[in-house]
């Protein structure tokens, strides 16, 4: 078995972008991911602006007498040369005007319409945003492969750039298999769930700015399992399956798989999660997850999440773990396992995490209780008030 370092990097390395580009408006991309890096052609701020409202002086013509006003500056308007022995009346965002070298805040003045008494030390760059102080002619200012925020956004229109080349979304096929499966809002029979796993996957890959396509169940048969793979793989850049990859009579993704393409991962060393598939179909990457939710859920989190910016052509996410005590104990295991926690204070206001009473693979509700997950590696044994590795739940597993 593959641990699950191996396994991200055994998938990640087998495929590239697989996204074409396209330009979309600023208030279209959020959430796209960029296809270059951007660039900016001029300086943010274009000249030196004034950071409060005040006055404008050159420190050179600063005595105990009031300096004469010679011209009002508000911001978006270009000012005359400062006259020396003067001082220019100026407003927050406007341009410092040629000859003058610093800003003394309006609170710091004695003043009416003629004139401004200063009352304070006043130094060369006081209250002035010089030119380029954000960015500066050729500065990167959003990388290749970034997921776009709204502060990106804001940084390119910064910029003066209305358009943004980004890769089109990832388009994911989701089907689960099982017989025992139903749709929320059917009427549930002895011997059926309804089926969770589609509409988290479904929601997760959309949160992550990817096309799912919605395949629904497939029944318990060789047959069926191979079209609806066929059928997946020739609509989507991936196929992404729960279920039926273990080694049962009814389990048929695997042979079903391998009679499409080949198979070139099957089972991980975690827990939850171990009975994990990946190959192609044809040309197509397939990624089958476990059939139990809170397995299928961090398997997703764990080695779907990377394995789709990659083929979105996103910069990889990296696995970002935090040092808290343990409120628990654990002896030792022999498969790197997720632990689900939530986050509480000692007695002493130290923060620390405890794990949920049930740790099986199909208790859904944990993951709604938990805060994130302990990485308890194989042969370590979790000692309760000493430092585990929490990976929380606010930012994703990943990134």
């Amino acid at each position: 078995m593959f641990s699950v370092a191996q396994a991200q990097q055994r998938m990640i390395d087998s495929v590239s972008c697989v996204c074409d580009e396209e330009v979309v408006k600023l208030d279209a991309a959020l959430g796209r991911v960029s296809s270059a890096d951007i660039v900016s052609p001029l300086f943010v701020p274009p000249t030196d602006n004034s950071a409060m409202d005040g006055f404008a002086i050159n420190t050179d013509d600063v005595d105990e007498k009031p300096l004469p006003l010679s011209q009002r500056i508000r911001a978006g308007v270009s000012p005359e040369k400062l006259m020396a022995g003067t001082a220019a009346r100026i407003f927050t965002g406007a341009v410092i005007p040629e000859g003058a070298n610093a800003v003394v805040i309006q609170e710091n003045c004695d003043y009416d319409d003629q004139s401004v008494l200063i009352n304070s030390a006043v130094n060369i760059g006081d209250n002035i945003r010089p030119k380029g102080q954000d960015i500066v002619v050729g500065a990167t200012v959003v990388e290749k492969g970034k997921s776009l925020t709204a502060i990106d956004l804001g940084l390119i229109a910064s910029v003066g750039q209305p358009e943004v080349a980004v890769r089109k979304p990832l388009r994911v096929a989701i089907f689960s298999t099982g017989d025992e499966l139903i749709e929320p809002g059917e009427t549930l029979q002895e011997g059926q769930i309804y089926n969770s796993n589609r509409v988290a996957l479904m929601n997760l890959c959309r949160q992550l700015g990817y096309q799912p396509i919605d395949c629904g169940i497939v029944e318990d048969s060789f047959a069926a399992t191979k079209m609806a793979l066929q059928e997946a793989a020739a609509n989507a850049d991936i196929v992404i399956s729960s279920g039926g990859v273990s080694v049962g009579e009814e389990d048929h993704v695997k042979p079903a798989v391998e009679a499409l393409g080949s198979l070139d991962l099957w089972k991980v060393q975690m827990k939850p999660g171990k009975p994990v598939a990946f190959g192609k179909i044809k040309a197509t990457p397939f990624l089958g997850l476990p059939g139990n939710p809170v397995s299928s859920y961090i398997v997703f989190q764990l080695l779907a999440v990377p394995l789709l910016a990659a083929l979105q052509g996103q910069v990889i996410p990296s696995v970002t773990a935090y040092p808290i005590n343990a409120a628990f104990s654990k002896r030792k295991v022999s498969r790197e396992e997720y632990i689900r926690v939530r986050l509480t204070k000692s007695a002493i206001g130290r923060l620390n995490v405890e794990r949920f009473s049930n740790l099986s693979s199909g208790v859904l509700s944990s993951l709604a209780w938990a805060d994130g997950l302990v990485k308890q590696k194989v042969g370590e044994e979790i000692e309760q008030g000493k430092p585990v590795e929490f990976l929380p739940f606010s930012k994703g597993l990943l990134g």
